[in-house]
């Protein structure tokens, strides 16, 4: 139910704008996508949330809204593993589906 940046995600975050100031020339666009748990509606906009969070977080560290093509939720629609609706899954497994992506669209 979150999508604020945790200090541990601040910190990967960092290497991100790290390289994103050595190649000034470099655009990215995020991805973010949610576990099973929720309703798909629900995980749709928390994803999304998440990764316009993330994108803000980027841009609150001095870079360009321009070097970031777009930031889209997923929710649940790409799955790592088994876990979607009704499927019992351990925490870690779930874990594995809260995630963010970044590609580099130009470098």
């Amino acid at each position: 139910d979150k999508w604020n940046i945790r200090t541990d995600a601040q910190y990967e975050l960092e290497n991100i704008v790290d390289v994103l100031r050595k190649h000034p020339e470099m655009v990215i666009k995020i991805e973010s996508h949610t576990d099973s748990r929720g309703g798909d509606r629900y995980n749709m906009k928390l994803s999304d949330r998440r990764a316009k969070a993330t994108r803000d977080y980027i841009i609150s560290r001095g870079i360009s809204k321009d070097k970031i093509e777009s930031a889209i939720g997923y929710g649940e629609t790409q799955l790592l593993n088994k876990c979607a609706n009704k499927v019992d899954c351990t925490e870690e497994e779930h874990q594995m589906n809260r995630r963010s992506y970044f590609y580099i669209i130009k470098e």
